[in-house]
């Protein structure tokens, strides 16, 4: 296929090419593999500014989605490239083979680094997903910092820079530029920009930021980093969110009342220990979608209302296909368990096969966890609505799964999603804090977002 980039397009490959630390925050749908193909395709073969790429991506967008972009365009085909995947057999043969691009999934950073050690000689590197080095302390981060300095050209890609606030920012950037923008190291970046929030004595739990302290640091990175939405450069679906409230009945109540505020819950068969905020935050998602894991690692019905507000939903979808998001292991056996009863067809999102047949309008009801459909899918030839059964912590997966619908090539003329809310329950404050992160994220990406109109006029 004959490649015709929109202006938008051709603006962020030139910003890439012309940085060699650059920061690409790309709403889903605009094309940021092949810009960056593009790219890497110019540095290696018009400007010989490289020699050999690096590209870290999830599994499954390692696996398939940079091959099938290379391999659809026509000015890509000269690339050669690897997808250093699968058994360590297969992965040490990748890399054995002569190579333009070398393909590798997040997860085996580490095993790259020690494997090829002092012959690490990867001139360019691209992480597709900046937002999976947000962690400072993970392995990936670590492991990749050892061989930073050798990298001569950096590229980052995300739509969700800041998916738990400006804290994720460090790391992020600190991977692109060493740490010459935000400082090279957490303390420093901290007392910078951040006070203490949440305290314990001496023990800090959360910081929050300084005033002005998000201006400071977008105008920071604003040099390398360039963002763009897909609703200012796409004819966009309108995008409908709308909460589907539940109610529990007294002693469904009492007994989530009890849980967050004893920390402990008396139950047949045995008693279930909150020993921290995060187990009992986790424990109240689970008493808010209807079960609840004991200590041997049994699941204990608490309620069935938000199986029934499922059912009513896809009952008043009349047909129309919907994709339901679950969280926990016991979400997903009830929800099969109920719909099975009421003789409702469906089918989970876990396979090439069935990705393929929801696109084919095969599957009226699809069951998929955002964890492992958050990357790297299409999904918008088989539906446009989304139905959250279980609600998550991470804006980065919510906005991702949502993603899956809401994009270009979506026929519909509106995407909806629907959340299933426990009243008076931790579900409300998920979807106020997602809210909260939004607001955070957006403005950073306002902060920094590309005016192709005023870029074009001080060029030209």
């Amino acid at each position: 296929m004959i490649y015709k980039p929109h202006n938008y397009q051709k603006y962020a490959t030139e910003f890439i090419e012309t940085h060699n630390e650059s920061a690409v925050l790309l709403d889903m749908g605009l094309g940021k593999t092949s810009i960056t193909l593009t790219a890497i395709n110019d540095l290696l073969f018009d400007s010989f500014e490289v020699h050999k790429v690096l590209v870290i991506a999830p599994l499954r967008v390692a696996r398939f989605s940079w091959k099938a972009e290379i391999e659809k365009w026509e000015h890509l085909h000269n690339l050669k490239y690897e997808i250093v995947v699968g058994t360590e057999k297969e992965r040490i043969a990748a890399l054995r083979n002569n190579a333009d691009i070398y393909i590798i999934n997040r997860d085996n950073v580490k095993w790259l680094v020690e494997k090829m050690g002092s012959k690490f000689n990867f001139d360019m590197v691209v992480i597709d997903e900046l937002s999976s080095f947000k962690n400072y302390n993970s392995q990936r981060f670590r492991s990749f910092m050892k061989v930073r300095p050798r990298v001569k050209r950096m590229v980052g890609l995300t739509g969700t820079p800041s998916s738990n606030g400006l804290m994720d920012l460090f790391a992020e950037f600190k991977v692109l530029d060493m740490g010459k923008r935000l400082g090279r190291f957490i303390g420093e970046y901290r007392n910078n920009y951040f006070e203490a929030d949440k305290r314990n004595g001496q023990i800090i739990f959360s910081y929050k930021p300084l005033p002005n302290a998000e201006e400071q640091i977008y105008k920071q990175i604003s040099d390398i980093t360039i963002s763009m939405k897909s609703t200012d450069y796409l004819e966009m679906p309108e995008l409908i969110k709308s909460n589907y409230s539940v109610t529990l009945d007294e002693k469904e109540w009492n007994k989530y009342q009890e849980l967050k505020e004893d920390l402990v819950l008396e139950l047949p068969g045995g008693e279930i220990t909150a020993s921290n905020a995060a187990v009992l935050s986790n424990k109240l998602i689970q008493m808010a979608n209807g079960a609840i894991y004991d200590e041997n690692g049994e699941f204990v019905d608490v309620h069935s209302k938000k199986l029934e507000a499922l059912e009513d939903l896809i009952e008043s979808a009349n047909g129309k296909p919907v994709l339901v998001a679950y969280w926990f292991k016991h979400d997903l056996e009830r929800i099969e368990k109920h719909l099975k009863s009421k003789k409702i067809e469906f089918a989970r999102l876990d396979s090439d096969k069935s990705i393929e047949d929801w696109n084919n309008g095969k599957i009226s009801v699809a069951l998929i966890h955002p964890a492992s459909t958050g990357h790297g899918l299409n999904l918008q030839d088989g539906g446009s609505t989304i139905i959250w059964f279980g609600l998550t912590w991470s804006l980065e997966l919510y906005e991702q799964t949502n993603a899956r619908l809401w994009r270009q090539g979506q026929k519909a003329k509106t995407v909806v999603i629907e959340h299933i809310v426990s009243k008076g329950t931790i579900d409300e404050q998920i979807i106020q804090a997602l809210e909260g992160k939004h607001k955070v994220q957006d403005s950073l990406i306002s902060a920094v977002k590309v005016n192709l109109s005023k870029s074009e006029s001080i060029r030209g």
